[in-house]
């Protein structure tokens, strides 16, 4: 079962107290749903999944990838393998508790905010963040015969300007 953090309560990664710890309701309610979804799989909520859980979902949205994660888990000091951390990537991916968003053909980041926006990629830095604001589409294409638009994923590739 998944622990309940309290106010105040030792929340984030690094066992240390987290800044919104009065605030962080909408990460425990993320937490509990991960619990839920992988029970209603027919996954086991073991320690290791819940642990990648609070790391994940504990501190609000937020866009990682696999390497980072893995270093996330290891300095919390979890035992745990690559392989562990991207078939568990992948099952909340399917469990519909992370968002996979690919920024090139070999690296993918992971969107615990699961709701369809935008993103800026700075090339330079590595780094995904959401767009602020809204992004407007006046023209869509229809979809092929049989199918329905599910959702657009836009990523915009950002480069710092180089000065002549």
């Amino acid at each position: 079962m998944l622990m309940e953090a309290q106010p105040g309560s030792p929340c984030n990664a690094d066992g240390g107290r987290c800044p919104a710890a009065e605030t962080c309701e909408a990460g425990e309610t993320l937490m509990r749903r991960c619990a839920d979804a992988l029970r209603e799989a027919g996954l086991r909520p073991t320690q290791q999944r819940q642990q990648l859980g609070r790391i994940l979902f504990g501190n609000g949205d937020r866009h990682i990838t696999a390497d980072v994660l893995y270093a996330e888990a290891v300095a919390t000091g979890m035992k745990i393998s690559q392989a562990t951390i991207y078939n568990t990537l992948n099952q909340f991916v399917e469990l519909g508790l992370l968002r996979q968003i690919g920024v090139d053909g070999s690296r993918s980041f992971f969107d615990t905010n699961t709701t369809v926006h935008p993103h800026f990629f700075y090339e330079d830095e590595g780094e995904l963040v959401d767009v602020p604001g809204h992004v407007v589409f006046d023209q869509r294409p229809e979809p092929l015969p049989g199918y329905a638009m599910e959702r657009i994923d836009v990523v915009i590739h950002l480069r710092r300007k180089r000065h002549a």
